[in-house]
């Protein structure tokens, strides 16, 4: 008779299990990463918007920004037609891009007032990532001139 026993299919069939529990593990990871990079490259792309849009125009007082970046608001109509052809409101994971511009940084800054004075030119975006929880605020009185990066967190 021809055909497979029943132990040449299990062994096929424990081999497809071994690789599988091998590589769907580093296959996720894979794709966190490039959530991340998509995330990091949008948020740049944003960035980069509001860079052109306060050369242009001085500062960021017409378009106030203090959360989520939202269809409709001002400061995406200010800079999606121009100067971003799309402006992402939402990253990967599906939560909201937030924007925070002028003064209203110094709401993602803790101690801000006396160490570090955002001004109407100053902007900050960011996203909360895979958990869409805050990572967690800048402490700005950890701030020195020798240790820069004092009070931030590494992504």
């Amino acid at each position: 008779m021809r055909g497979f026993t029943l132990i040449e299919l299990l062994i096929v069939v424990a081999i497809i299990g071994i690789l599988a529990a091998l590589l769907i593990p580093n296959a996720l990871e894979a794709i966190q990463k490039a959530k991340q990079k998509s995330a990091m490259k949008e948020i740049m792309t944003v960035s980069t918007g509001a860079v052109d849009y306060i050369t242009d125009h001085g500062d960021f007082s017409a378009i106030a920004l203090a959360g989520p970046i939202q269809s409709g608001g001002a400061f995406m109509n200010a800079i999606s037609s121009f100067y971003i052809k799309v402006v992402p409101t939402e990253d990967p994971w599906n939560t909201p891009y937030y924007g925070y511009t002028g003064t209203s940084v110094a709401d993602l800054i803790t101690g801000a007032s006396g160490t570090i004075a955002p001004g109407n030119d100053d902007f900050a975006m960011m996203s909360y990532g895979r958990g869409g929880v805050s990572g967690g605020g800048i402490d700005a009185t950890a701030y020195t001139a020798s240790t820069p990066t004092a009070g931030l967190y590494n992504v």
